[in-house]
């Protein structure tokens, strides 16, 4: 009898949330200023090719149009048992699922003040399809490699530390 080839599991967050895909960039290309937890609209293969992590959020946004958020350009991988009929257009945009309320301060506060809405990470939570969406303020060059400066020095003053700990 042949093994079965066990598959890699998603890591599992403190808080029960399967974490599929995380948007790494955004927190360096984008100054994070408020975030929200929003479901999203899914058909039936999306949701089976999101468990399968075959989902890519990089250079995803959203917006309000007419009342409704929606979330562009995620790419989420047509799953590969669905054919004709049961399969989904990759980039299409899908809506996300906010109380009218959280939806027109969103809306309000990207206008405003011109923000834009990333997505940070996307993930299930007591099985159904999450996406944690940031108001964030697009950060300059100067203003990544300043952030970038700081961490370094951070990092410096807790290995300095660590040494003096240890008596070096």
């Amino acid at each position: 009898m042949a093994k079965k080839k066990k598959k890699k599991k998603a890591p599992k967050a403190e808080d029960g949330r399967k974490i599929v895909a995380q948007n790494r960039r955004a927190r360096h290309d984008y100054d994070i200023l408020d975030s929200v937890e929003a479901g999203i609209e899914l058909q039936g293969s999306e949701v089976k090719s999101l468990r399968d992590g075959s989902v890519q959020i990089r250079d995803g946004y959203a917006r309000v149009e007419r009342g409704e958020i929606w979330l562009h350009n995620v790419h989420i991988a047509p799953w590969a048992f669905a054919t004709g009929f049961g399969g989904h257009d990759p980039d299409r945009p899908r809506r996300l699922l906010l109380h009218r309320r959280q939806i027109d301060e969103l809306g309000l506060k990207a206008q405003q003040q011109a923000l834009t809405m990333v997505p940070l990470s996307l993930y299930f939570r007591d099985g159904r399809a999450k996406v944690d969406l940031a108001i964030a303020r697009g950060r300059k060059r100067y203003d990544k490699r300043h952030a970038i400066a700081e961490r370094d020095a951070g990092r410096e003053v807790a290995r300095a530390a660590a040494r003096e700990r240890r008596g070096e």
